[in-house]
């Protein structure tokens, strides 16, 4: 699994490439926690190059955010509308700071 990231100042972006499954789960969660662990003010995963995510990937999210503390943020974005709908059947919409793109992303 291909995972991108990109730091430009206190922001860094987390771009998980194709699919988060049960086989590439535990990868994107070691890249994630990396980021968390690095103390950064905002972290940012951009969905754009995802097509699908599991069960496995939502965990990890939950995991980032919830170690994510105030005043820090951990953003999710650039969802393609059936991975939004991911998380919208999952009710993980309601709880997570889901952005349209980076841009409002990096100014929410």
């Amino acid at each position: 699994m291909e995972i991108k990231v990109e730091t430009l100042g206190e922001v860094t972006v987390v771009v998980p490439v194709a699919r988060v499954d049960s086989s590439t789960a535990k990868a994107f969660e070691a890249k994630v926690l990396q980021v968390v662990n690095t103390g950064v003010a905002r972290i940012i995963i951009d969905f754009a190059e995802m097509d699908y995510i599991s069960s496995a990937g939502l965990r990890v999210v939950l995991v980032g955010a919830k170690m994510t503390r105030a005043p820090r943020k951990f953003v999710l974005c650039g969802m393609k509308p059936h991975i939004r709908e991911v998380f919208d059947v999952s009710g993980f919409a309601k709880i997570l700071n889901i952005q349209a793109d980076r841009a409002t992303a990096t100014a929410a």
